[in-house]
């Protein structure tokens, strides 16, 4: 008897080493629900990352957003059931993405504040890009869903994730130097009362481990490949 599965589309290279996470997840994901030799349907259009880093830096979203779009728009004409932008920041755009593409669109702020939920947690320090902690799109949905988001104070030091990110953890350089930077980051917001972490970039869990910390962490990258997961098999 055949498996059946909705086809996920992937909208990655933003940056192209956690669409390599994102792609196992997913398909570690649909194999230990399945077992066997099942994996997952999917496609995956994978954008140049250094026109992402340029529009968002230039705090241009039409560039962003019609560059998403339009991998989306390919997605959806070879067949994809749902749409999965593999990053955070890129959900600036999430949801005019959602309203023009006309597929579901797998958000990971509704899947992070979930999960969150599910652990009971209120108070959760977030590290990412300068967008995802400076901007309204990821930190209001988080409020809206009673979670109170903490960000780093000073803004030496998220211009310091802003760059590692884009100029390391992008290229898929780890640095002991910066995991030591980004820990004490860390730790300061744990210090403030922080119950958990949110690892607000998919760049970031190549650095930071779950055991690397004394409370919860909420490896986002897992937790949305897990959305897709159910998804594609909510048949």
């Amino acid at each position: 008897m055949e498996n059946k599965m909705k086809k996920i589309g992937l909208v990655g290279g933003i940056s192209w080493t956690s669409t390599v996470d994102y792609y196992r997840y997913l398909n570690e994901g649909i194999n230990e629900r399945l077992g066997g030799l099942n994996f997952a349907e999917c496609l995956i259009s994978s954008v140049n990352f250094d026109n992402f880093q340029r529009f968002n830096a230039a705090y241009d979203w039409e560039a962003t957003y019609h560059l998403l779009y339009t991998a989306a728009e390919d997605l959806k004409k070879g067949g994809a059931a749902a749409i999965v932008l593999c990053a955070n920041t890129a959900h600036i755009v999430a949801d005019r993405i959602a309203e023009s593409i006309q597929l579901p669109l797998i958000d990971i702020t509704t899947a992070v504040a979930e999960t969150i939920h599910q652990a009971g947690l209120k108070k959760l320090g977030l590290i990412g890009t300068t967008y995802t902690m400076e901007l309204g799109f990821y930190k209001d949905k988080l409020k809206a869903n009673g979670i109170e988001v903490m960000i780093p104070e000073s803004q030496e030091r998220r211009d310091y994730i802003e760059d590692t990110l884009r100029d390391e953890l992008g290229r898929g350089t780890l640095n002991p130097d910066t995991k030591k930077q980004y820990l004490a980051i860390i730790q300061d917001l744990i210090d403030q009362g922080a119950e958990g972490i949110i690892l607000g970039c998919t760049e970031i869990p190549l650095l930071i481990k779950a055991e690397d910390l004394s409370v919860p962490v909420f490896d986002t990258t897992k937790i949305h490949a897990r959305a897709a997961v159910n998804f594609a098999l909510s048949l």
